[in-house]
């Protein structure tokens, strides 16, 4: 007798299997590796997917794993868009950093994206010149926004970047001039450094280190006793620092964690964002496309993607590493 029933559950096996296969995306770009380490983290012949392009200057990439999605900044449109697999590209939010009603030009728009531990939208407002909060559900966002933070010691932020929560809902951010409608050389700038700084739970600000000259992307070490800053230029240079975090939050023994001074001469891009596996691997922006570092700081290869990137992030099984670079939003498949 023929057995139907397997022939039947075969033929759906294989329509559930092409129906789930993702689309393919165009490649681009390259994997350089420097150290055979990086096999166990990007198997061979693995190259970025472009999934979509067009925007001005996209930044800030952030995974929401209730909607599986992917948003991200578009600093100079002031815009937040979405990507998913199901839906593809999205307006998200608009506007996203900037909300007076004075025309002003530089780039107004959000940077870092966050959640918080209620699993709020919390943003870095470049034009706003302040972290704050979305007051609408991710589901349904809209532009209303809460502040968190603005000032320091009266005065106001330059243009808050990039920041990370610690798990006791500290937050700690950098702030450089790069939202300023004239940066570094912008006539409204109150303070005369570029810091790093940490907002309480009680509401009080600390500034943590005011050394870097153009202090961006923030990361937390898995067990948080290391924070990792990336200085994008200046009198700094391209590098990346690391400095011990006491209990109270604040820095100790801050050091070179990894340096990119000599690359930065030579490809596009410098360090920017950065996202922290849960293995302790660090995927940096940097010149070239995307770093990756082991935790000793050792330099594994870089993910190029042929632009200037600027950050990174992982979905929520590190599956994926989605990285904004210049007009592409982007992503490489992880093992």
């Amino acid at each position: 007798m023929k057995n139907t029933y397997g022939a039947t559950m075969a033929s759906l096996m294989l329509v559930i299997f092409v129906s789930c296969s993702s689309t393919e995306y165009p490649t681009t770009g390259s994997v350089q590796r420097i150290d055979p380490r990086l096999d166990r983290i990007i198997a061979p012949g693995t190259l970025p997917e472009i999934l979509a392009e067009g925007f001005e200057w996209s930044e800030g990439p952030l995974w929401l794993p209730e909607q599986g999605k992917v948003i991200f900044s578009d600093i100079p449109n002031n815009s937040i868009f979405e990507w998913s697999e199901e839906q593809g590209l999205k307006l998200y939010l608009k506007p996203s950093g900037y909300t007076d009603t004075i025309t002003r030009g530089g780039e107004t728009g959000s940077n870092g994206l966050l959640l918080d531990q209620d699993g709020a939208l919390v943003l870095c407002q470049h034009g706003d010149r302040r972290m704050a909060r979305m007051n609408a559900p991710l589901n349904a966002p809209a532009a209303e926004f809460e502040t968190l933070t603005g000032k320091w010691d009266g005065k106001r932020f330059n243009s808050p970047n990039d920041a990370i929560f610690k798990s006791n809902g500290e937050l700690f951010f950098t702030d450089p001039a790069y939202g300023m409608e004239f940066r570094y050389g912008d006539s409204l700038r109150e303070m005369d450094f570029t810091g790093v700084f940490k907002l309480g739970t009680e509401g009080s600000v600390t500034l943590l280190t005011d050394q870097l000259s153009a202090p961006n992307g923030i990361g937390f070490s898995t067990d948080e006793s290391s924070l990792y800053v990336a200085n994008s230029g200046g009198g700094s240079g391209s590098i990346w620092m690391v400095y011990d975090v006491a209990p109270d939050g604040t820095l100790s023994n801050n050091r070179l964690f990894c340096d990119a001074r000599a690359a930065s001469d030579t490809l596009k891009g410098a360090p920017d964002g950065l996202v922290v596996r849960d293995d302790g691997i660090i995927f940096a922006s940097g010149p070239g496309g995307v770093w990756i570092l082991n935790p000793d700081g050792e330099h594994l290869g870089i993910i190029k993607t042929g632009q200037a990137t600027s950050n990174c992030t992982l979905d929520a099984k590190n599956r994926y590493l989605y990285m904004t670079a210049d007009m592409y939003l982007m992503r490489i498949r992880l093992r």
